[in-house]
């Protein structure tokens, strides 16, 4: 059998493997994403994106659009995802780039329900996240110390802790401890702090991930936590992120993400390979 194609994308250095695999053919199962992700023996990446359509996707939502493409996310532990914003702007790049979407506005499916996008002359890609649901306040524990912080629902779960102190001096080997009865199926944790009149510096720990240099849904979770903690229910942010920069607008219905795509390598899986990962 032929060799599996890749592409190698980030998004403000949050990485991933791009699978193309229109028809859904590929058994990707959570050994095999685990092992892709491996900085030691695989490609190395917080998590793989395999470019479908969605007929080929039994679980995807009612409201996506069978004959378009979809972005089947996974974590880098194998696990599935229901939504990823810079994983987003990878997979709208790598379409262009393709020739699989015109430059310019398309909607994509997700396991959160379709999200529009549009490409910029700059590399840049503009997302509708949806809305950013405040369902909550908790606390998360890094290094022994307690972070208040508020549950946000972005089409997947975060808590975002807005704290004094630099995010650069935290400990985030670890997994945050969480409410697991708030978060039954874990919870992406973001710690941030003000930078100035339209920024904020943040740092996150994604389920299923750990630390990472991004987290696209994490950059509008921290923004629309920072709006109700000012009892604001609209604004926007720029978001620096250890992978660099992103801007953030909050609306009172919808959100938007815009932030760099950048596709960096291609080739190709040798089939041995994947077919001895079990």
């Amino acid at each position: 059998m032929r060799d599996i194609e890749f592409v190698k994308g980030h998004g403000t250095e949050n990485d991933f493997v791009v699978l193309p695999d229109q028809d859904g053919t590929l058994e990707l199962t959570a050994a095999r994403v685990r092992a892709l992700c491996d900085r030691s023996r695989g490609l190395g990446a917080d998590g793989v994106l395999r470019v479908v359509k969605g007929a080929a996707v039994p679980d995807k939502p009612s409201d996506v659009d069978p004959d378009g493409w979809f972005m089947d996310y996974r974590n880098a532990d194998g696990s599935i995802a229901e939504m990823c914003g810079n994983g987003v702007r990878v997979f709208a790049a790598y379409l262009v780039e393709a020739g699989l979407a015109e430059p310019g506005e398309f909607v994509l499916g997700t396991r959160a329900g379709p999200r529009p996008v549009k490409t910029h002359e700059d590399g840049s890609v503009t997302v509708q996240m949806g809305p950013a649901r405040v369902f909550g306040r908790s606390q998360a524990t890094v290094s022994g110390e307690a972070f208040p912080g508020i549950a946000i629902d972005v089409g997947n779960p975060h808590l975002a802790c807005q704290i004094d102190s630099d995010p650069a001096d935290l400990d985030l080997s670890l997994p945050p401890g969480h409410d697991p009865v708030l978060f039954p199926h874990g919870v992406n944790v973001e710690l941030f702090r003000r930078k100035g009149p339209d920024a904020i510096q943040m740092r996150v720990h994604e389920r299923g991930v750990g630390e990472t240099r991004s987290c696209g849904t994490g950059t509008v979770a921290a923004v629309a936590a920072l709006l109700h903690l000012a009892d604001e229910p609209t604004g926007s942010s720029y978001v620096d992120v250890p992978g660099g920069r992103v801007r953030v607008e909050i609306g009172e219905d919808a959100s938007t993400l815009t932030g760099p795509a950048v596709l960096v390598a291609r080739g190709q899986l040798d089939r041995r390979w994947w077919d001895s990962v079990s």
